[in-house]
């Protein structure tokens, strides 16, 4: 049966489109139809290969290998960034180590870190005050932090369950204690109900020489930033655990987040005042400001008087620097209940008042009690002040002062 008119098959369609292109393609209409056609052909070849054997089977894939995340390759490469450092910081120690050793002629064996840093304040002396500043000599694992451990899988999954809020080590710490306060409420709860309205003797904790963790111990246990929000948050959370009646149950839990305090003087730490032959006790200190060094004695049992290298207070003429010496005095509530005695040598009035003031405070640690020594220390009595003149510097006209530039 014929088409109809206005119809062409499309077999013979392509028919003479190829019979048009057998002799080369000239014009566009020409190279269309050759690319089209070509087109044509390839998918036909392909469709007889697909169709030609329906019944062979498909080739097996491939068995499927694990995946490494993109984190986990992230954190493998600064792993073994990390590793390559340390070994490579870690050869240059024991070189060094070992020519301090052939420098001093020690040892091998009884060469200690301790030797390491006397050799090195002895070949390499520093006045840096700063103590980071000055040359020093340590393992690698000394002052470069530790390195925070891999926390989620090969596939990218995180271990902890707080891994997502950033700080999963401090929110755990929280949680932790929010547990002990709950489990120290619950013990409370059953004490009351079996008639012991409050804990048994002697089961106060003493925490008067401990302190929280401050911040810096709070990143350097958690590997985490933590902000000064976050570290109060800490503190109040274990205020409120210490506050319970019954807390002495999770004694350990407490003590693990409590330092010892920088300030703290134990009693063996502070000697007793020493007593003359009538019985008075009196307690000698040194005090250092400058140049000016002296030496306080401290009389107990007394009417408030003051000698100065067998002067009155009126030795210093500037009523600032009489101001300095009886600010320990005021602190420790001790006015017209101690003589002083001091002996200074060295120095402007400025520098040896800060002596005295020095010398006293230490000594009136023996008259007074712990409390007062904890203000003292926070008034800033009982530290040194290191602060001198600062040198001229060359080409300046005086030690921060610059010459006056002129343009002509």
């Amino acid at each position: 049966m014929a088409a109809p008119v206005g119809r062409i098959v499309v077999s013979e369609y392509l028919h003479f489109l190829t019979k048009i292109c057998e002799n080369g393609p000239t014009t566009r209409l020409q190279r269309s139809c050759r690319c089209f056609s070509t087109s044509r052909s390839k998918q036909k070849q392909a469709n007889e290969y697909q169709y030609s054997t329906p019944t062979e089977p498909r080739k097996k894939k491939n068995p499927r290998v694990e995946q490494i995340s993109r984190a986990m390759q992230v954190y493998l490469k600064k792993a073994q960034t990390r590793e390559t450092m340390m070994r490579e910081l870690t050869d240059e120690y024991n070189l060094g180590k070992r020519h301090l050793m052939n420098i001093m002629g020690v040892d091998r064996s009884s060469f200690s870190q301790r030797d390491v840093d006397a050799a090195l304040q002895y070949l390499l002396p520093s006045g840096i005050y700063e103590k980071k500043a000055r040359p020093f000599l340590k393992p690698p694992e000394a002052y470069i932090p530790a390195h925070k451990m891999v926390a989620f899988g090969m596939d990218g999954r995180p271990f902890h369950s707080l891994f997502y809020t950033r700080k999963p080590q401090y929110y755990q710490i929280m949680n932790d204690i929010l547990g002990k306060i709950d489990a120290v409420r619950k013990y409370e709860d059953e004490m009351i109900a079996k008639g012991h309205l409050e804990p048994p003797e002697g089961t106060s904790m003493d925490l008067k020489s401990t302190g929280w963790l401050d911040k810096k111990d709070l990143e350097k246990m958690t590997l985490e930033t933590i902000d000064e929000y976050d570290h109060n948050r800490f503190r109040l959370l274990l205020d409120s655990l210490v506050a319970r009646p019954y807390s002495y149950i999770v004694e350990q839990f407490i003590k693990k987040h409590r330092k010892l305090s920088a300030g703290f003087f134990k009693k063996h730490q502070v000697k007793p005042p020493e007593k003359d032959k009538e019985g008075r006790p009196y307690m000698t200190a040194k005090g250092f400001r400058k140049s000016a060094t002296c030496t306080v004695k401290v009389w107990g049992e007394g009417t408030g008087k003051v000698s100065i290298n067998e002067k009155d207070l009126l030795y210093f003429p500037s009523i600032q620097d009489r101001m300095q010496i009886m600010f320990p005095l005021q602190l420790a509530n001790k006015l017209g209940e101690v003589d002083i005695e001091a002996t200074v040598e060295g120095g402007g009035h400025s520098g040896q008042a800060g002596a005295i003031r020095l010398g006293l405070a230490r000594a009136l640690l023996s008259f007074t009690d712990e409390d007062t020594m904890e203000q003292m220390r926070l008034a800033g009595l009982l530290t040194r002040d290191v602060r001198r003149r600062e040198r001229k510097k060359p080409g300046q006209e005086g030690a921060r002062k610059k010459f006056t530039w002129k343009r002509r």
